[in-house]
């Protein structure tokens, strides 16, 4: 049995010697007697071999690779026959270029159903036969992800992997994917990762939002509603106020009677005060008092009085709202530009037996929303994906349930969802997000309002538009390295002051704080107040 070790001497550069000895060329082969201790990632720009043993081969190639190695007693070539004699071996005559020595090693020993074991106790590896009934070996390998998600390539690499035994592992922690596959699928995960491990590029999307809002209103005429519409008569007691007194005196005539004794006793009629309800609730009206010529005699007969509006007037509303965002975001990422205020919204529940009432606040988004995914597409074109959404507040109606009145809240709602392809740079401008509410009422008395001209006096009318429009105005463009610029700063390298300058900077004019007349420094009345310095933090455009 014979022991090689990848710092023994090599022994097998044949240059220059005749055409029927064999040779074997290896670049940046060591001369003889000199260690080998070349990496085992070197690429050689050339291995040549001609006429060479195979054991010499590999003893050669092990040494450049910086393995040791052990040849197994079980591999006749080299060995010692029965018969006394070294065993025949095959020759190598081969010619490779800018591959590794392991490579080259392993290539070698494939060609001849060799394989190379590796013992991580001794760190000396066993050149043996294949078992053609054994599986191909697991190597695991990991690989350091630079852009792409640990938890996104783990699936696509798993799904790779053809062998059962074969698995991927991701170490969300530091960004890295532990494989243990077969030599073959590891060579298909290798190109695997490099192809999906790159740079995702950048889309800037600048957007304009443009709300427009007209509501003129106008009502003129004479409103009879309040009269004509709904006129309380009722005949009873109530719906009175008010009270007057009047003193009456009981018919009869004063009379004296003289008592046994001579005492006198004078008797005069007694006096009563009626009370009477003499005005209306509220204001106007008309009442009549029954308390003479009707039966019974205690009663009033009312009714509401005339009430008429007269409007002659209108009014103009006009609002533009104007949001100019700008955001960056990955491709194929959504990003959202959201534009408005939070409507609060009283939550009320009613009290029971059991427990006690009571109200919340919940917040509505009353918004114009606009949501952008970007995917970047050939010839510089970018798709895109855009949902924009209007949220208004309509009408506070109020809803009578169980005797008690609440207040809920009517929204409008307007949403499209589409998606187009834009060149990068260019805009895109949307609209047809238009709401356009038109009303009109007229309120008349009948026959009275028909009378050409002198109807106008019996005749209302009202009309009052709502319109609001948005457009939208979209360019999305693509980020290059170019529009990258360094800032600089000196925020970092800026010590922190050891003392607080402020007290200094404030006079005894300015604070609160008794002044301390054992100082020597000079009062200073006038000194302002200390300024930021912003060039600490902001970076000064180049």
């Amino acid at each position: 049995m014979r022991i090689h070790t990848g710092i023994g001497l090599l022994a097998c550069s044949l240059i220059g010697v005749a055409q029927e000895t064999p040779s074997a060329t290896t670049t940046n082969a060591p001369p003889v007697g000199e260690a080998v201790a070349a990496p085992t990632t070197a690429v050689m720009p050339l291995i040549q071999y001609v006429e060479v043993p195979l054991t010499t081969a590999i003893d050669n190639l092990a040494r450049q690779a910086g393995i040791n190695y052990i040849l197994d007693y079980k591999v006749p070539y080299g060995q010692i026959g029965p018969d006394g004699k070294p065993q025949p071996q095959p020759t190598l005559s081969i010619r490779w270029e800018n591959l590794t020595a392991e490579a080259a090693l392993a290539a070698v020993l494939n060609n001849y159903d060799l394989q190379l074991v590796a013992d991580p106790k001794t760190k000396i590896a066993r050149v043996t036969r294949k078992d053609p009934a054994a599986p191909d070996p697991l190597v695991t390998r990991i690989f350091q992800l630079n852009y792409a998600g640990v938890s996104n390539l783990v699936a696509v690499v798993q799904s790779s992997l053809s062998d059962k035994r074969s698995k991927a592992v991701p170490d969300i922690r530091t960004s890295q994917l532990v494989v243990v596959a077969t030599e073959k699928e590891m060579i298909g995960v290798d190109e695997l990762v490099q192809r999906l491990d790159t740079r995702t590029k950048q889309v800037l999307i600048e957007a304009r939002l443009i709300e427009v809002s007209i509501n003129p209103k106008t009502k003129k005429g004479i409103d009879w509603s309040g009269t004509l519409e709904k006129q309380n008569v009722t005949f009873g007691n109530g719906l009175m106020t008010g009270s007057s007194k009047t003193a009456t005196k009981i018919p009869g005539d004063q009379t004296t009677t003289t008592l046994p004794g001579g005492r006198t006793i004078t008797t005069t009629p007694r006096s009563s005060e009626i009370t009477t309800l003499d005005t209306l609730l509220g204001s106007g009206g008309l009442s009549l008092n029954t308390f003479k010529g009707l039966t019974p005699n205690m009663g009033f007969l009312n009714a509401d009085g005339v009430s008429a509006a007269l409007s002659f007037l209108n009014t103009y509303a006009e609002s533009k709202v104007l949001s100019a965002p700008r955001t960056v975001t990955l491709d194929n990422t959504p990003t959202i530009i959201e534009v408005g205020q939070q409507y609060p919204i009283i939550n009320v529940t009613a009290g029971t037996q059991v427990a006690a009432g009571g109200s919340s606040v919940s917040y509505s988004n009353l918004t114009v929303r606009l949501e952008v995914t970007p995917r970047i597409s050939a010839d510089n074109f970018v798709n895109l994906k855009i949902s924009p959404r209007i949220l208004r507040l309509a009408d506070t109606p109020t809803i009578i349930v169980g005797n008690a009145a609440f207040q809920t809240y009517i929204f409008d709602t307007r949403m499209m969802d589409t998606t187009v392809m834009v060149p990068s740079g260019n805009t895109l401008v949307m609209g047809g997000l238009v709401q356009d509410d038109v009303r009109t009422g007229n309120t008349k008395v009948p026959v009275l309002g028909d009378i050409p001209v002198l109807g106008n006096l019996f005749r209302y009318d009202s009309k009052e538009r709502k319109k609001n429009n948005l457009v939208i105005f979209i360019t999305p463009t693509i980020l290059t390295d170019k529009d990258y610029q360094p800032a600089q700063t000196v925020f970092l390298k800026t010590s922190q002051p050891t003392k607080d300058s402020v007290e200094g900077d404030w006079s005894p004019w300015d604070t609160g704080k008794p002044l301390d007349w054992s100082k020597p420094e000079p009062l200073k009345w006038n000194k302002q107040p200390p300024t930021f310095d912003e060039s600490l933090v902001a970076p000064k455009a180049p």
